[in-house]
């Protein structure tokens, strides 16, 4: 992965807001591509990588690898390794993943009434 500028004004204003509020910070890992897709796929129980790539076919494995990634050191999943006769992980939410998935599927509601209403 690409490291970035981080003396750049976009990183350093980033930087900045996510310091600032936390929901900065969440929003900023939110608003990545998949994120909430992927977040899903595991609430429903589709827990392997395999199983997730195959739901979302358009994702890239090094992106789905990236996103898995970035949502474990968010504390969102948590990643288990089982030994049996090869590795097998295993992708499962916390509890705070757990609720955000909660409020995100309150937003998906939202947003669908708003685009009815057209607002």
């Amino acid at each position: 992965m690409i490291k970035r500028k981080t003396t750049s004004t976009n990183y350093i204003n980033q930087s900045f807001l996510e310091n600032k509020c936390p929901l900065n910070e969440l929003l900023f890992l939110l608003s990545k591509r998949w994120i909430t897709d992927i977040l899903f796929c595991i609430e429903e129980g589709n827990n392997r990588f395999s199983g997730i790539k195959d739901e979302l076919k358009q994702i890239s494995d090094h992106i789905l690898a990236d996103r898995l990634r970035s949502l474990e050191a968010a504390g969102l999943i948590n990643k288990e390794t089982f030994y049996v006769v090869t590795s097998r992980i295993e992708y499962s939410l916390t509890e705070r993943g757990r609720e955000l998935c909660e409020m995100l599927e309150g937003m998906c509601t939202f947003a669908s009434s708003a685009k009815g209403s057209g607002a």
